[in-house]
């Protein structure tokens, strides 16, 4: 399905704590207003968020919450874009196998997280029921597969795979197991990781993604 992002410290994204991003005082009140969509997304769900409520939380002006963002879709969409840019890079091991290896653990990790768990059950439970929180997940997702798919190129230049495989395909493969575990409250851990990967890599190296 779709791929993780890292546990770095409490964030499965490996996001940067907000005193060490560049920029001024619009970074700072950018990344606490996100800071305080993802307490509010995990304690309240999507239907009780409010702009309001996100500005008294992160400790900035009602006025200032209302004028950059207007609504709480596009403040989502804002938090979704955020962990995007601090996801951290693909691995590079030289072998497909260690890469989605270590493509499945990045999921497995994040999903595991106390808080980027819980965070990304409640973004999921909202893109159920809302259009716009949909679509923004979709290009956080879309973002992602890009940051990993030239891991299948390098494997089909190497001769590891066979020519036309679909890369982006062969990436949702690796997590889409463990999204599933997520979905269905079942338990993940490292050797579920480490199955996806397993049965991706052989399907790829069958043929399985190739159109």
């Amino acid at each position: 399905m779709v791929v993780g992002v890292d546990d770095m410290a409490a964030d499965g994204a490996a996001r940067l704590p907000a005193a060490s991003r560049p920029g001024g005082r619009t970074a700072r009140v950018r990344a606490a207003a996100l800071r305080a969509t993802e307490d509010a997304l995990i304690e309240v769900g999507l239907a009780r968020l409010d702009l309001a409520d996100i500005a008294r939380r992160a400790g900035i002006g009602k006025t200032t919450v209302y004028r950059r963002w207007r609504t709480v879709p596009a403040l989502i969409a804002d938090l979704l874009a955020d962990m995007a840019e601090q996801s951290s890079p693909r691995s590079d091991t030289g072998s497909l196998a260690g890469d989605l290896l270590a493509n499945a653990h990045l999921v497995q990790r994040t999903l595991t997280d106390a808080r980027q768990g819980a965070l990304f059950r409640a973004i999921l439970a909202a893109a159920l029921t809302d259009t716009d929180t949909a679509e923004a997940l979709r290009r956080f997702y879309e973002a992602r597969i890009s940051e990993w798919e030239p891991c299948v190129y390098a494997a089909v230049e190497r001769g590891e795979l066979p020519a036309g495989t679909d890369a982006r395909e062969v990436i949702r493969a690796v997590s889409a197991p463990l999204y599933h575990r997520l979905l269905t409250g079942e338990d993940i851990d490292p050797t579920h990781a480490e199955h996806a990967a397993a049965t991706a890599t052989a399907a790829a190296r069958a043929g399985a993604y190739r159109p």
